[in-house]
């Protein structure tokens, strides 16, 4: 199993910007597809952002299109959430997550290893 600690985290108000950071560890980081979730209070976690093994393909909900950006870098073991235009809605614990799975990236289900979670506040 890899191990993943986010950062990045806080409070910013609305339109503001925060650059999440998820270090992996323990496995070799390039093997692995990853995604960002997120969960607010009193909801189920939702898909934000996937990235596969090489960075060459993405994939978005449809409400952060335009404002988030996933990347990696596979040499410093990171993958990086860029939120641009954050909104009150945003307001979620973040959650890092990778798989070997190559398909339905969108679904927290084929996700094995989890980080801890980063919160973010957009204050209206």
């Amino acid at each position: 199993q890899v191990q993943l600690v986010e950062s990045g985290g806080g409070l910013v108000q609305a339109g503001g910007s925060l650059r999440l950071s998820c270090a992996a560890s323990g496995r070799t980081f390039s093997n692995y597809n990853m995604g960002w979730f997120r969960q607010a209070p009193g909801k189920e976690r939702e898909f934000v952002a996937a990235i596969v093994r090489s960075g060459d393909n993405t994939y978005y909900e449809e409400s952060v299109k335009g404002r988030f950006t996933i990347s990696r870098d596979n040499a410093k073991n990171t993958v990086f959430l860029q939120m641009n235009s954050l909104k009150p809605e945003d307001t979620a614990v973040y959650y890092c997550a990778a798989t070997n799975l190559g398909i339905g990236l969108k679904s927290s289900l084929v996700y094995h290893s989890w980080g801890q979670g980063t919160q973010v506040t957009v204050s209206a």
